[in-house]
Order: structure tokens, then sequence, then C-alpha cells
């Protein structure tokens, strides 16, 4: 029987399991390792690893009709989260008084070049979770925003634990507001642009990395 590149293309997109379990250890290990204190600046050490990870896995499975526009648009975010960051952090007007530490790897203009990347990875696979949702696309883009708000809610919590970055008088509500703004403003420009994608590992990723920071702040937070 002849096997179409339909077929083909169908098997490898649900052959999923084998990289989750992968990512699971991988994530597992992480976290034992970041709560460790006698390991933690060496796990601390691999966390642009452990992004770039996600951004191939993501890449590998990254399904569209149109993938030069795709990376385009999601170019153009990168490049804006950067670029909002850096101007944030060395103003103290967009998010907050806060500064960024060594986690994340080599910097410019005082903000890690792959910051930019996990703003488009996170407006990515937000936009893929809330795809799925039964309601009006108007809907799905204050949905994914605040999905992205949440992540941040969490993560901010272990953020300086991990040397990501920490703000100097404690996290302002102006943080989160302006997650929010830019995140609404990332999947309103994905929305106009028409992009059409799926991606069957994004909400898996998504939902470990949530994971990762959520168990490591209970750890900090009623364990250490």
């Amino acid at each position: 029987m002849d096997i179409t590149r339909a077929q083909i293309k169908k098997y490898t997109e649900e052959r999923t399991g084998i990289p989750k379990v992968l990512l699971l250890i991988f994530f597992a290990v992480g976290v034992a390792g970041t709560a460790v204190d006698l390991t933690r600046d060496i796990f601390i050490s691999l966390t642009p690893f452990a992004l770039l990870l996600c951004f191939a896995a993501i890449l590998s499975y990254h399904r569209s009709d149109n993938t030069a526009k795709d990376a385009l648009v999601f170019g153009a975010i990168l490049l804006a989260g950067f670029f909002v960051e850096a101007a944030g952090v060395n103003t103290g007007m967009i998010f907050g008084n806060y500064e960024y530490g060594d986690g994340l790897g080599l910097k410019i203009f005082s903000t890690p070049l792959l910051i930019g990347l996990n703003w488009a990875i996170l407006t990515y696979c937000t936009a893929i979770v809330t795809d799925k949702l039964l309601v009006h696309w108007s809907l799905r883009i204050p949905a994914a925003s605040a999905l992205m708000v949440l992540y941040d809610l969490i993560m901010e919590q272990v953020a300086p634990a991990m040397r990501m970055w920490s703000f100097k008088d404690g996290i302002p509500a102006q943080n989160y507001i302006m997650w929010f703004v830019f995140a609404l403003i990332f999947h309103t420009v994905i929305k106009i642009a028409g992009l059409r994608f799926s991606n069957t590992i994004a909400p898996f990723i998504f939902i470990i990395q949530g994971a990762f920071f959520l168990i490591l702040y209970l750890i900090f937070r009623f364990i250490q």
C-alpha cells in the first residue's frame, strides 16, 4: 500500500510521546538540581539551553501553510520583546525597577538576548492553547494574553532565585499590567497577519514550563 505525504505528516505530528517523555525527564531533573543548593548554580547555567531546547522542539512540530510569514511575524515579536525589555530595564518606566542577573546568558544593553525568544515562545504557545477554545476569536486574544500574565505571575516568584531578574522594590502591579498590554498587542498582530498554524507539542511545553516554575516556588516557599 502506498503511503502518501499527508499520511507521513499526520504520523509525524502524532508521534509526540517520546519527545514529551524526554522533556518531562529533562525538567524533572532540572527541578531536582535547582532545588538543591549544591547543584543549583550548575542547573541555573543550563537555563538558556532549556529555552533553546523548547524552541527546537516547537520548531520541529510547527505546521503551517506559510512558514515564511510565520517566521517574519514571530521574528518581529522576538525583536519587539527584546527591545521592550531593554527599554524597561534601562528606564524602569515600563515594568518597574528591575535588573537582569546572569541566569539567561549573554546580555546586550543590560538585557539577555534570549528574553525576546521567551516572549515569542510564550506568545506562540498561548496562541496554540487558546485556539482550541470554542469562543469567538476576539475573546481568544485576551484569553491568551491573560494566560501569559498567569505564567509570568508564577515565574516571577522564582526568577530572583534563578538569577534571571529581580525587582528592586518588589513586583509592582504595573509589571503585570504591561505584560498583559504587550501580550495583547502581540496576539493581535498574529490575528491581523492572518497566521494559521498548529503544533502538537506546544501546549505540553507551555504546561511543563509553568509546572517547573510552580514546583520550584512551592519548594522554595514551603520546604527550604
